[in-house]
């Protein structure tokens, strides 16, 4: 399982992960999604993209994991602020 210190964390280990991929990635923190099952039958009959039910997956991993872990946000390190006010 991977350690997650804000939410950037999250999203950076969920971002590069494919749809197979996913489900094995997850599958430990024994998370509440749409069911597996039904999202492959979405998916089979072409009622909605791959894509997008592994876009809305993630979405949904990251606030549960988010919510479950307490994360907020990086900081904002001074070097970004000052470049950003530029």
């Amino acid at each position: 399982m991977s350690i997650f210190n804000d939410i950037e964390d999250v999203q950076d280990w969920l971002e590069p992960m494919d749809y197979l991929g996913f489900w094995h990635a997850v599958a430990p923190y024994d998370l509440i999604l749409q069911d597996r099952d039904h999202c492959d039958t979405q998916i089979a009959t072409g009622e909605v993209t791959q894509e997008t039910v592994l876009c809305v997956l993630k979405g949904f991993a990251r606030i549960e994991l988010t919510q479950r872990l307490g994360l907020k946000r990086r900081p904002v390190t001074p070097w970004v602020q000052l470049v950003a006010s530029h």
